[in-house]
């Protein structure tokens, strides 16, 4: 588990920005294995590892959307749809 999530967690890097769907979905499963991968006590360092890459990669993949939401709001707010 620790090293799927390490591999899901640095494609999820290289895919933020290529793809933000793609990262999103790589991103999430492997902080979902990051976390049962630090359970186990000889591969707790990838397991952590994986966890940081993974949550890097969904935060970097999730900043286009926010920027988008928030420009649409004030795009609204300005001229009124």
């Amino acid at each position: 588990m620790a090293v799927a999530s390490l591999v899901l967690g640095i494609l999820s890097l290289v895919f933020s920005f290529f793809s933000v769907w793609v990262s999103l979905v790589l991103g999430i499963v492997g902080i979902i294995l990051g976390v049962q991968g630090r359970r186990e006590p000889d591969k707790q360092g990838i397991g952590t590892a994986g966890l940081v890459c993974s949550i890097i990669g969904t935060v970097i993949s999730l900043l286009p959307l926010v920027l988008l939401c928030t420009a649409c709001n004030v795009f609204t707010t300005v001229y009124g749809a």
